[in-house]
């Protein structure tokens, strides 16, 4: 199961479980009672090959902890194709009959009502009789004591093995914010198999944005996702091609901006297709500009068949970018003004505010871009507070009580992106106890702690801000000496930032993007 830390990053990132309950929780859980739901990726898998190892996509309606929690795998429609076994990590596992394996784990499991995965690993692996072309259906079911059993059924194919690579070092350039530059996209046939297409999967930053768009080329919101070739590459071919790109006049400088590539067969982004499609997110659309050739002229093939890359670690490739030149952030704390007598209930909105000339962008590191310390006002108590809020001792966050009341100092953390004019709030209802001529509480952004975070703010006078309740006159809603009106957001969403990549984690494709995702951003 995933950790906390990691699920509030892929939380951020827009993806953390791309496949969600289709419904919010019930307003009465003995009318609508808890739904259980299940995802597998459709699956190429290569003849002849040592298969794939892949784990369900586990999700509820609504946060539940369940015992007996049990996954079905019904292969018989592949029975004599594929094998399905356990795979080392996966709890017991039975098959009452040829072409079923059931496994149960024994202990309790927390679900959500976003997906994850990594319990019920199976391998899957292609029999000596299997050949490209052949297809079936993986029925997979999941249910708990309790519960009513949901199922989804994946698709299943044998392919022809080839093997795309990338090239083994990244790309080193360097530019100014707003500055062009371009990076070579290339692809190699490490097998021994012609491979007929590709497509690049792209896992940009923020701050690389393409320069030209093409029409075999997919973009959402202007950053580019994919690239589909048809050219067809002989074994032991290299093709590559020079992609421009422009970095964004709102780019933090000094500091580093990184990009990725992933190269997958046909077959296999038709996979990574559904599952997009599953949980609701594009991929993309295709470019307004002419179509993108790799060097050579394509070749004609009789028809693409089925394939399947296999040793997909070595797909990835990629670029640094070093921002050259100063270009800084100025957050500003947002504080509110409150009126009301003694019993009344009211709502402060606070948080954090970007002045620029900088968007801050800390996806790679997975962490929010400042921390927002908030101290409840004399006189008042804090009734109604959202759960990524946590009471705050210290430079300790209790997260065991994260959203609990009555308490007088909380952190509250923002998104991991945040772009120049974007202002990020939080409502907290506050009731009035008693009734204090300009009763003071703060919001403090940037709070010096033992953990990442921004620490090179332009203007850190305006990093407090007042929260004012039945202020005698002034204003108490801005940071320092600043106005306190807010700002409509008008920055980027990390939902439509995070790229690709990210998707991939979620997918399956694992620990290599990880420790490609975590990397530093600023420079000192």
């Amino acid at each position: 199961m995933l950790t906390q830390s990691t699920r509030r990053w892929l939380a951020g990132l827009g993806v953390a479980g791309a496949i969600v309950a289709a419904s919010a929780s019930p307003a009465n859980a003995e009318e609508a009672p808890i739904e259980l739901g299940v995802y597998f990726s459709d699956t190429t898998l290569a003849a002849g090959s040592e298969g794939k190892i892949d784990s369900p996509l586990l999700f509820a309606s609504e946060p539940v902890v369940v015992e007996g929690l049990t996954v079905t795998y019904d292969y018989r429609d592949l029975d004599g194709v594929v094998q399905v076994k356990p795979d080392s990590a996966s709890p017991e596992c039975q098959s009452p009959e040829a072409g079923v394996l059931v496994c149960t784990d024994p202990f309790e499991i927390g679900l959500e009502e976003w997906a994850f995965g990594g319990l019920f690993n199976v391998a899957m692996t292609p029999t000596a009789k299997a050949g490209d072309g052949d297809t079936g259906n993986l029925k997979v079911t999941v249910s708990a004591e309790g519960l009513a059993p949901a199922s989804h059924t994946a698709k299943l194919r044998i392919g022809e093995g080839v093997d795309l690579a990338a090239p083994g070092e990244e790309a080193k350039l360097s530019s100014t914010p707003g500055g062009k530059f371009s990076a070579p996209l290339t692809l190699s046939n490490a097998g021994k198999t012609d491979a007929k297409g590709a497509v690049a999967v792209f896992d940009l930053d923020y701050a690389i944005r393409p320069e030209t768009q093409y029409s075999n080329c997919t973009y959402e919101d202007g950053h580019l996702r994919t690239c589909t070739f048809s050219e067809v590459t002989a074994a032991g071919e290299a093709r590559s091609v020079p992609l421009p790109y422009t970095l964004g006049k709102d780019t933090y400088a000094p500091g580093r901006e990184y990009g990725y590539y992933n190269w997958m067969t046909v077959a296999e982004f038709e996979d990574f297709s559904a599952y997009l499609e599953a949980g609701g997110i594009s991929a993309g659309q295709p470019g307004n500009g002419p179509v993108l050739s790799l060097p050579k002229a394509p070749s004609k093939v009789a028809a693409l068949g089925f394939q399947a890359d296999t040793d997909p670690m070595n797909n990835w490739s990629g670029m640094t970018v070093e921002v050259t030149g100063k270009n800084g952030t100025d957050l500003v704390a947002v504080g509110d003004q409150l009126t009301g007598k003694a019993g009344d209930v009211v709502t402060a909105t606070l948080g954090v505010r970007n002045d620029g000339p900088a968007a801050l962008d800390f996806g790679r590191m997975g962490s929010p871009v400042t921390k927002i310390d908030i101290a409840v006002p004399e006189g008042t108590t804090a009734v109604e507070v959202p759960d990524f809020c946590a009471p705050l001792n210290g430079d300790e966050q209790d997260w065991e009580n994260a959203g609990t009341p009555g308490a007088k100092l909380y952190r509250c953390y923002p998104d991991i992106f945040i772009g120049v004019g974007e202002e990020q709030t939080v409502d907290i209802d506050f009731r009035i106890d008693k009734v204090i001529a300009n009763a003071a509480g703060t919001v403090t952004i940037n709070a010096k702690c033992e953990c990442e975070g921004f620490t090179e703010d332009l203007k850190p006078a305006n990093d407090v801000a007042k929260i004012l309740v039945n202020a005698a006159g002034g204003t108490g809603g801005g940071g320092g000496d600043e106005d306190g009106g807010s700002l409509p957001i008008t920055g980027q969403s990390t939902g439509l930032i995070a790229g690709l990549g990210a998707l991939l984690l979620v997918a399956g494709v694992g620990g290599y993007l990880v420790a490609k995702r975590r990397r530093t951003r600023f420079v000192a």
